[in-house]
């Protein structure tokens, strides 16, 4: 997949090993982001890049960032379709407790390529009947969860 870089060396995503899903993206700022709890920010990557035809990408957190500090991005996962050209940009939010600094070159976020199928859409009166019918929203149960 082509990309463009507009950070030095070492912003391209990189996954992280062998099975990795998803590659991660560096913060590309010029000063640090002081998150304080509640609080977002939109960060730059210094990325861009050209999806193949019929290809996405997607924008998701990083678990390590969520466990050990709260932080999470928003828009989850965020969609970049296959003509956007512009530079990646990831949007976090701090649900911690206590402020989160962003440096330069700290792994923000995941970027997973995947395929991409679109529908055709068909305007009908009824649709078929199924035993779920209508029921959402939790109407399955919860299995092996004391709550």
């Amino acid at each position: 997949m082509e990309i463009k870089v507009t950070c030095e060396k070492g912003f391209c995503p990189e996954y992280q090993s062998a099975g990795a899903a998803g590659a991660d993206l560096c913060a590309c700022i010029s000063e640090t982001v002081v998150l304080l709890p509640g609080e977002r920010a939109l960060v730059p990557t210094g990325v861009r890049i050209a999806l193949p035809k019929g290809f996405e990408a997607q924008v998701r957190p990083r678990s390590g960032l969520a466990i050990r500090h709260g932080i999470t991005t928003l828009n989850s996962p965020g969609t970049i379709d296959m003509d956007y050209r512009g530079e990646i940009k990831v949007i976090l939010i701090n649900h911690g407790s206590e402020k989160v600094l962003i440096n330069r070159g700290d792994r923000i976020a995941q970027l997973v390529v995947a395929p991409v199928v679109r529908a055709v859409f068909s305007v009908m009166e009824e649709l078929d009947e199924t035993a779920r019918s209508e029921n959402g929203f939790g109407s399955t149960g919860v299995t092996g969860a004391a709550l």
